[in-house]
């Protein structure tokens, strides 16, 4: 058998090549997408470097230009940047797809030659069996991966941690710290809360609720907190 499918390895070696270069694409972007779900289930102790810096670039922003107004497409840039060994998942899924078909290409060839040296049936067969094997993997794992259903599934977990938890957790920190710091005045939504720093007096004069020393304590947690 294995004399029937090496007869001429020429062809039939770079045939495997490909298609196993273009499953290994397939499961390697699968791979990364699983990882980076998993990891985003618990973003706010996540250990993975590509999430955490996300995080402090979405703080940076926020801290600079007091929000950002659209994070769908700071998500967006985020994921169109990820990267397997320096490519891309776009650009691997794109390969992936191009391995498989200039497999098919290169099996066309070799089927061709064994027709013109007017080779036994035999001999050809196998050509048209791993391309049909080939284009069968390759859909099948495709289908089972989910490329595109993974990284929207990536997208709305990261979404929604910035936008409902950490874009409210900087906003409300900030606050606190201006607070604290004096830096602006209590307001009628800050009244009556923990982060009020002045009451009005019934003789209009203002006065510190927080001693300079509690002043600094909670200055000191919210430092630890932001870090």
């Amino acid at each position: 058998m294995l004399q029937i499918l090496f007869k001429h390895p020429e062809f039939m070696i770079p045939i495997l090549i490909l298609l196993s270069l273009s499953i290994i694409c397939q499961i390697s972007m699968g791979v990364l997408c699983y990882k980076l779900i998993r990891e985003t289930e618990n973003m706010s102790s996540t250990g993975n470097k590509s999430l955490q810096q996300l995080k402090l670039k979405f703080s940076s922003c926020c801290q600079l230009h007091e929000g950002i107004s659209n994070i769908s497409i700071f998500v967006d840039k985020y994921i169109n940047k990820l990267k397997i060994h320096g490519f891309s998942v776009s650009t691997l899924k794109h390969l992936s797809g191009q391995l498989v078909l200039l497999s098919i290409l290169v099996s066309g060839i070799g089927a061709c030659k064994g027709i013109i040296l007017e080779e036994s049936v035999i001999f050809i067969i196998p050509y048209y069996i791993i391309s049909f094997l080939g284009l069968y993997c390759y859909f099948s794992i495709s289908s089972f991966v989910d490329i595109n259903g993974k990284i929207q599934i990536l997208r709305t977990n990261l979404i929604d941690y910035l936008e409902n938890h950490l874009a409210n957790r900087i906003e409300q920190t900030n606050l606190d710290m201006k607070l604290v710091q004096g830096e602006a005045p209590a307001t009628p939504k800050d009244k009556g809360t923990l982060h009020t720093v002045t009451e009005i007096r019934s003789t209009g004069t203002e006065e510190p609720a927080l001693t300079h020393k509690e002043a600094q304590e909670l200055e000191s947690l919210l430092k630890e907190f932001l870090a």
